[in-house]
């Protein structure tokens, strides 16, 4: 999953850069709010995680520019102050969630996760799809009860196709989706990934659906019953 994370302070800005990194998001980044609005407003990030004190235009504003321009990804908001009139002032208008500093990281990728699950009608942190199971919560893959260890490019194109299950996923939506701008994207590279799921997970989970591009087949109602 792609995020968008926007701090004006260069230490936390880094620390969030890195610690999201490594818990498997692919990440860019914006200092202030001119850079945030336009990044936000031309690529698809499934989430962002906005400061409110930035310069050039502050964090509200560009949420709301956001919003009137009809861009829904979910926007985390970091506040400064434990302030409830500030928090409503960014719920209103906007934001899905808050979080305010200092805070745990492990909590903002809690809070993220679940912000993505829920932008895509997923309310189970745990996806069965026949042997496969897939835990968004551990960021953790089993098949037929054993763990399967993926890398951090297999677990998120896997996640994302999980997330959209039933529909086609574009190379180019994928390639979108699982790189940062400054990735050296190669399409050819989604291929070994889906070869490489294959070979752990079966042949038969990911199809591929001709002039359109990969689409995990969904699981049918009893084979996932009793996850929750």
């Amino acid at each position: 999953m792609r995020l968008l994370i926007v701090e004006d302070s260069p230490e936390l800005h880094q620390q969030l850069r890195t610690g999201l990194t490594e818990a498997g998001f692919a990440v860019d980044g914006a200092m202030d709010g001119e850079e945030a609005f336009y990044l936000g407003e031309t690529e698809p990030y499934d989430a962002v995680v906005l400061d409110l004190g930035l310069p050039r235009v502050d964090g509200l504003t560009v949420l709301r520019r956001w919003r009137a321009a009809e861009r829904a990804m979910p926007v985390l908001i970091l506040t400064a102050r434990d302030s409830w009139t500030e928090k409503v002032e960014g719920l209103n208008a906007g934001a899905d969630d808050y979080l305010a500093k200092p805070f745990a990281m492990a909590e903002l990728v809690a809070r993220l996760n679940a912000l993505i699950r829920r932008s895509n009608g997923v309310a189970k942190t745990e996806l069965v799809f026949g042997e496969v199971r897939l835990d968004t919560a551990a960021r953790a893959v089993s098949r037929q009860g054993q763990a399967v260890r993926l890398t951090a490019l297999e677990y998120g194109m896997l996640a994302y196709l999980a997330l959209h299950a039933g529909r086609p996923i574009s190379k180019t939506e994928l390639t979108e989706h699982l790189y940062a701008q400054d990735f050296d994207r190669d399409s050819n590279t989604l291929e070994v990934i889906v070869a490489r799921l294959r070979r752990k997970l079966g042949d038969q989970l990911i199809e591929t659906v001709r002039g359109q591009g990969y689409r995990l087949i969904p699981a049918s109602p009893a084979a996932g019953a009793g996850a929750d």
